[in-house]
C-alpha cells in the first residue's frame, strides 16, 4: 500500500515540482492530493497544468481548486481579467499561454474544472485550499469562495490557546469537525517559518514557492516533510510573484 501525500502551492514551479516528486521517490503505489494554486507565479505555469495532467494518467492524484486557478480559468474560458489577478501573478500565466494552442488551452480549461473544492478522506481528514466558515462543516458552505478564499481557518488555528482542548466550551466547532486540516494558500513565510507549519489539527503546507521559499510535500500518515530546492534559485532570471 502506497503512501498520501499532500503538496502545497506550486505557482507556476515546475521544476521544483518535478524535483519535489523525484526526492519523495514517488511511486504509482502513492496518492497525492495537490492543494491548489498551481499557477501565477514562475514562468511554467501552463507547463504544469499541462505535466500534471499527464502525471495524473499514470498516478491516483486528487486536484484541490485554488484561488489563482479559478482566476486563470475564468480567463482562458471567458477572457475575464481582474486587475488584482493582474498584479499578483496573473500575467505570468497570460504570458505562458502565448505559446498554446486553442486544443491545448481547452485541455487545460477541462482540468480546472474538474477540480475539486475540499477532499475528505476515509480517516476524516480535510484537505482544501484554504479553509471553510460554515460551522457545520464544508458540505453546509453557502459559496464555494471560501474552499479557495478564506484565510480564517488559519488566523483562527494560530491565535488558539494552546491549552483549549476539543470538547471545551471555547474550542472552535470547525475545528472539531475533522481529525486533521491541511491547508495552502497563506505562505507560512509570512510567520518566519520555512517547512509545513501545525496549530492545532490544522496544517499548512504552503511554504512560499511563489516568492523565497520551497515547494513542500508532506506524507499525511508519518508527517514527514520533503522540499523542494528554494523555487527562486531554480528560476535565477525571473521574479516570480515578488
Amino acid at each position: 500500500m502506497g503512501r498520501k501525500l499532500v503538496i502545497g502551492d506550486i505557482h507556476g514551479g515546475l521544476k521544483a515540482l518535478v524535483q519535489l516528486l523525484e526526492r519523495a521517490k514517488v511511486t504509482p503505489e502513492d496518492e497525492l492530493i495537490f492543494l491548489g494554486d498551481y499557477v501565477d507565479g514562475w514562468s511554467d505555469s501552463a507547463n504544469v497544468v499541462s505535466y500534471l495532467i499527464e502525471f495524473s494518467k499514470q498516478n491516483t492524484c486528487i486536484f484541490l481548486r485554488g484561488n489563482h486557478d479559478d482566476l486563470t480559468h475564468r480567463w482562458l474560458k471567458d477572457g475575464e481579467l481582474n486587475d488584482q489577478w493582474l498584479q499578483h501573478g496573473g500575467q505570468s500565466s497570460i504570458d505562458a499561454y502565448r505559446q498554446f494552442s486553442e486544443e491545448e488551452k481547452q485541455a487545460h480549461i477541462k482540468f480546472f474544472e474538474q477540480m475539486v473544492n475540499y477532499y475528505i478522506d476515509k480517516e476524516n481528514r480535510l484537505f482544501v485550499h484554504a479553509g471553510f466558515t460554515n460551522q457545520r462543516g464544508p458540505e453546509n458552505e453557502y459559496t464555494p469562495t471560501p474552499f479557495y478564499w478564506d484565510r480564517t481557518l488559519w488566523e483562527m488555528a494560530m491565535s488558539l490557546d494552546p491549552n483549549l482542548k476539543p470538547g471545551d466550551t471555547n474550542y472552535p466547532k470547525r475545528l472539531e469537525l475533522f481529525k486533521m486540516i491541511f491547508i495552502g494558500h497563506t505562505p507560512v513565510t509570512r510567520i518566519g517559518k520555512d517547512k509545513p507549519v501545525n496549530f492545532a489539527n490544522v496544517y499548512n503546507v504552503d511554504t512560499g514557492a511563489a516568492f523565497m521559499g520551497k515547494l513542500s510535500l508532506m506524507d499525511v500518515d508519518s508527517l514527514e516533510i520533503i522540499q523542494s530546492d528554494p523555487v527562486h534559485e531554480l528560476y535565477p532570471e525571473e521574479s516570480g510573484r515578488n
